[in-house]
């Protein structure tokens, strides 16, 4: 090991299907972009250590080894990227992605190439921008986290991507089948911002990436801009008022849609009389305790992205 070269760090899922699913030439292509820029690469698999934190400790060793300080590069979907996000909030080391998802909206947002080769060469000539990171508990969500009707919208839409593969339009079939099959209404009350509200829904959704919300047509988008937490709540739960709701979101228009309420708000707490709730975090199921308190680290995350772009 040479203490002047770069560390560079590429954490990956194995199981994912990484190599099985990226031809051979394009992975020894990127190692070449990154060596001729004078870094030395180390490739991590996420599933190799019991948990992330153990990985990113041994991550975290090796670059303090060296004289400069490098880049940890995540390379995957929604769930490897926050998994590494989420033990890399205010390093001064920063975070390299390689978009490897369905939709890549933190990539997209950051225009970031979807180009695996292209996004590699922005990894280590680009320059390092701070972002808004979001909240939920003890854990973070760069796109949205969710509950009610949302999370069995995933898991219907894995169910899919094994079956089908993984194609955009498995996001809308797999609601659709949702929709149809089961219907789930949740009994809360929210503290917006100190303000208490009774809610009963079938789904809320907290956005904290811009370019998803927009793409909703959303004007909640410029919340998650500014780093507050973007909210949106379904106040109806009968099958034809959701069936409305899931036309409106394919068209775009969400926000037209009867009994939708959005918001923008500093801090939001979700309080229910069960002790858990389950939560969609990024695309992934997870159980949360009771209350649920949201907040936004602002500019907690600094990511590699190309020069001079517009603001987020």
């Amino acid at each position: 090991m040479s203490t002047e070269l770069k560390p560079l760090s590429m954490i990956y899922n194995e199981k994912s299907g990484f190599h099985a699913n990226k031809k051979e030439d394009i992975y020894e292509q990127m190692m070449t972009i990154w060596t001729s820029h004078g870094f030395e690469i180390q490739v991590f698999d996420i599933s190799s250590e019991p948990n992330i934190q153990s990985l990113m400790k041994k991550v975290f060793q090796r670059h303090q080894q060296y004289m400069y300080q490098g880049v940890i590069v995540a390379a995957g979907g929604d769930g490897t990227l926050n998994a590494v996000a989420s033990q890399m909030l205010h390093q001064t080391i920063p975070m390299g992605i390689l978009p490897m998802g369905t939709f890549n909206y933190v990539a997209r947002v950051l225009n970031i190439p979807l180009d695996l080769l292209e996004a590699a060469t922005v990894v280590v000539t680009g320059e390092p921008r701070a972002s808004h990171v979001a909240c939920i508990n003890d854990q973070i969500y760069l796109n949205n986290a969710s509950l009610g009707l949302y999370p069995l919208f995933i898991k219907k839409r894995e169910e899919y991507n094994r079956r089908f593969g993984r194609f955009p339009l498995n996001a809308y079939t797999s609601g659709l089948d949702v929709l149809i099959r089961d219907r789930k209404e949740l009994k809360l009350e929210i503290e917006v911002d100190g303000q208490k509200y009774p809610v009963k829904t079938p789904l809320i959704f907290f956005g904290n990436n811009q370019l998803q919300l927009k793409e909703l047509n959303l004007k909640i988008s410029k919340c998650a801009a500014v780093g507050e937490i973007a909210g949106v709540v379904l106040a109806k739960g009968d099958k034809v008022a959701l069936f409305k709701t899931l036309l409106q979101t394919i068209r775009g228009k969400l926000e037209q849609a009867a009994d939708v309420y959005s918001f923008g708000a500093q801090r939001v707490i979700v309080y229910s009389k069960k002790p858990k709730l389950t939560v969609a975090v990024d695309g992934e199921i997870v159980s949360m305790s009771t209350p649920l308190k949201l907040h936004v680290e602002k500019n907690a995350l600094n990511i590699m992205v190309p020069h001079v772009i517009a603001s987020v």
